[in-house]
Order: C-alpha cells, then sequence, then structure tokens
C-alpha cells in the first residue's frame, strides 16, 4: 500500500472531516516521509521519541498516533520538538495522528472499546463536546459491585483505578468519555446515570459526587485512550492485509 493509499483509508474509516469543525488537533497525515510504500504499521498512544524508536526499530514504516505532534497552534522546531521530526525525517517515519475521530468512532473509539470491555448493553453516544457526544453511556448486563467495575477497568494493568465510591452499589448504568474529562461527570449525573468512567481525575469532582450521589471511576489518560489504537491497527490489518504492531508505551497517568 502506499502512503497515499493508507492517507486516504484512514481518512474516510475514521471519518476526519467531519470533524474538522471542533477538532482543533491536526488530524490525519502529520509527517510524510520519501519512501512511497508502506508494509508495516506502528500504533501508539503518544508521540514521543521512545515511540518512535520502537516503531522504527521495529521496521515500520508509518506510525499511528492518538496524540500527535500538532495541534490548533504552529509549534517552533526546536528543542524536543526539533528533535522528534528529526528522528521521523532520517529513519523515514510517517506519522499520522487522530484525536476527537479516534474517541468518538463507534467501532474502534476508545469510549467504545472500554464499552465494549466492560459488556455494555444499549449503548449510546453521551458527553457532549462543542456540540458533538464524543463519549458514550449504556447499561451493564447485570448490577456489578463497583469494587468489581474498578477492577474490571484495571484488568492487566499495574496502576489501580481510583474511584469515588459515592454512587449507587451495585451499579447499573455507566457513562464514559476516555481521557482527561472529570467534569463531564456532571453531565452523567444530570443523565442519571450510576457511575461514570474518564482517565484523569480532578479536585473539585469529589464533593459533587459526593453530594449528587454518583460514582467516579479514574482510570488513567493513557490507559483509556489505548482501546482506540489497538482496536484500529486490529481493523487496518483486517481491510489491507498490511502488518501492525502495537506499541505499549504506559506513562502511570
Amino acid at each position: 500500500m502506499t502512503l497515499k493509499e493508507l492517507d486516504r483509508w484512514f481518512s474516510d474509516f475514521l471519518d476526519l472531516a467531519s470533524v474538522a469543525a471542533i477538532d482543533r488537533s491536526r488530524n490525519g497525515l502529520q509527517v510524510a516521509r520519501r519512501g512511497a510504500e508502506v508494509r508495516r504499521v506502528a500504533f501508539a498512544v503518544d508521540a514521543s521519541l521512545e515511540t518512535f524508536r520502537r516503531a522504527a526499530d521495529g521496521g515500520a514504516e508509518a506510525l499511528f498516533v492518538h496524540h500527535g505532534l500538532f495541534w490548533d497552534q504552529p509549534v517552533c522546531l526546536t528543542g524536543s520538538a526539533f528533535e522528534r521530526i528529526r528522528f521521523l525525517v532520517e529513519r523515514d517515519l510517517a506519522l499520522f495522528a487522530a484525536h476527537f475521530p479516534l474517541d468518538i468512532h463507534p467501532e474502534v473509539g476508545n469510549n467504545a472499546g472500554i464499552a465494549r470491555h466492560l459488556g455494555l448493553l444499549d449503548v449510546e453516544p453521551f458527553g457532549l463536546h462543542r456540540g458533538v457526544k464524543i463519549g458514550c453511556k449504556g447499561r451493564l448486563p447485570v448490577p456489578l459491585a463497583l469494587a468489581k467495575l474498578a477492577d474490571l477497568l484495571g484488568e492487566g494493568q499495574p496502576d489501580p483505578v481510583h474511584t469515588l465510591p459515592f454512587g449507587p452499589d451495585p451499579v447499573r448504568t455507566v457513562g464514559i468519555v476516555s481521557g482527561g474529562a472529570p467534569l463531564d461527570v456532571e453531565q452523567a449525573a444530570a443523565e442519571g446515570l450510576d457511575a461514570f468512567v474518564t482517565g484523569e481525575s480532578a479536585h473539585q469532582v469529589y464533593h459533587f459526587c459526593l453530594e449528587e450521589r454518583i460514582s467516579a471511576l479514574f482510570a488513567g489518560h493513557y490507559r483509556t485512550e489505548s482501546y482506540g489504537p489497538k482496536a484500529l491497527a486490529a481493523r487496518l490489518a483486517a481491510d489491507t492485509g498490511l502488518e501492525t504492531t502495537w506499541l505499549d508505551i504506559p506513562t502511570g497517568m
């Protein structure tokens, strides 16, 4: 597959154009390469030198990440920004990124992946950001103890899931917005959900959760946003026959 064809596949499958008005990040191909052909694509959460090294050393010609190098403002190519670009160019490694498109996608999105992992039923959009619901909500097939829900979210990970255990227990309904969205617990409470899942916590939500009697589970920004890249890697391989690899580089955050 050529780089141009791969770019078109990502753009079409993730429908990058649909979020252009609300997502200020530079979704799509962020750094090209000299070579035209791509045979192996690495996937990861973050654009970093460590990620780039692992991708290049593993023989990838292209890398796809959720958190790319370029957002809404121009970046001066100095310091670590320069070193990252220099590495990509010297190793002829192309870089793709997708932020909101990989949060909201109904099949390979981060939030859809968490909902699938939890076994939620009747899943529907949730979590309004700039006029678009980027998360999802649903109900558990059977009520589940909050501690068990936390264990399920943290399955296979060394870092514990931090919990504010103030809502109904066992839990029946869950809202999800991956990454750094602690204040979206207010939307979950307004919709009468039992619990809310996101990546990062915030001091100001403690008393809100206590007073509104809703539980919040903070499973880590990295952990909650690893579902999408892994699922996308599997879909790309199935659709195109390209070799894909998942680079797990947790930050503990």
